[in-house]
């Protein structure tokens, strides 16, 4: 059949993982915009971002959103692979309905 990748435990994989993808990687991007301070020593700062900065809580913010921003690309990126995990499990639906 044409299209067809991937057979369909491979792509039932895909969805779960896809669907927990998106569900932590968004809920992080929330926490990293939210300026979680738990999340702190996952923020890349460095010794020149605290002292040579006039403003040194605005740069560690702006760093934050970064991260934040990242994890909600992320997130898309598991979106795009669960919709295609969701297409080739119906095209293995229809490869099974066409065999027999």
């Amino acid at each position: 059949m044409r299209g067809l990748i991937c057979g369909p435990k491979f792509a039932a994989c895909g969805i779960v993982l896809s669907a927990w993808g998106v569900i932590m990687l968004a809920m992080l991007g929330i926490f990293f915009t939210t300026h979680s301070a738990v999340l702190f020593e996952d923020v890349p700062v460095s010794e020149e971002d605290i002292h040579q900065d006039s403003n040194p809580p605005q740069r560690i913010y702006a760093l934050y959103n970064k991260v934040g921003y990242n994890c909600f690309i992320a997130a898309a990126i598991y979106v795009v692979f669960g919709v295609f995990s969701c297409c080739q499990m119906k095209l293995n639906k229809q490869k099974e309905y066409l065999v027999h």
